[in-house]
């Protein structure tokens, strides 16, 4: 029972062929096409709307040379934001969900953002490993754990995407085999479990969309501190 619970975080594949891929890709597929006009419908005026609006919150603590990355940060943020939302669908496989998708968005983002700052500003982007007015028997220790702060951020910012959709995907299989098992014997206890099993598909939902948005918003302060 326990591996069929973990068997939806499995890699799937067609003949030995691994289908992530596809599974990464087919998120773009729903996004309006280009056409001669600006707006073509509602579907593209709320879309341009909501891009607005997450771009301006994203940008308001960068200057003018972190506004370079807005078009780099959106992508993400609705590559991230499809992915999570579709994998909520029945039948279909996440893969926010591994660890090793999720550490190589963030470990080249992390390391952009800190090459930009030691190339740019090498004295203060170094500066914030030492905090001002640090006593000096405290320096070294203080340089280590700044440093070990610093090179675990991108792992920090893969192991919280794919813990918290982890955990919501399980407890959302835990419920509904705890649902459809109940069903003939205590038909009323069903019935509560399955309303349960809506508001935290609800709550996954919220979950998905605040988490593709946490993980930009992190990048985007990483940035934030090495312009």
């Amino acid at each position: 029972m326990n591996l069929s619970f973990f068997d939806q975080f499995a890699s799937p594949s067609l003949m030995g062929i691994p289908l992530v891929i596809i599974a990464m890709m087919f998120p773009t597929l729903m996004l309006p096409s280009q056409d001669n006009r600006w707006i073509t419908n509602r579907l593209s005026s709320i879309q341009s709307w909501l891009i607005h609006m997450i771009t301006k919150q994203l940008m308001i603590p960068l200057n003018k040379k972190g506004h370079k990355w807005s078009l780099i940060l959106m992508s993400l943020m609705m590559l991230l934001l499809s992915i999570n939302l579709l994998g909520l669908l029945p039948y279909t496989f996440t893969p926010t969900t591994q660890l090793s998708m999720n550490m190589a968005l963030a470990l080249p983002l992390w390391m952009a953002t800190l090459l930009t700052g030691l190339r740019n500003q090498p004295s203060i982007s170094l500066g914030h490993l030492l905090p001002e007015g640090t006593p000096t028997l405290l320096i070294p220790a203080l340089i280590l754990i700044e440093t070990t702060s610093l090179l675990i951020r991108p792992l920090a910012l893969g192991v919280r995407l794919t813990a918290n959709l982890t955990a919501g995907h399980l407890l959302i299989q835990l419920i509904s085999t705890a649902t459809v098992a109940l069903l003939p014997s205590m038909p009323t206890v069903s019935i509560l479990t399955s309303l349960i099993l809506l508001l935290l598909t609800m709550l996954e939902i919220a979950v998905a969309m605040i988490q593709a948005y946490v993980f930009v918003l992190l990048l985007s302060l990483y940035l934030q501190e090495n312009i």
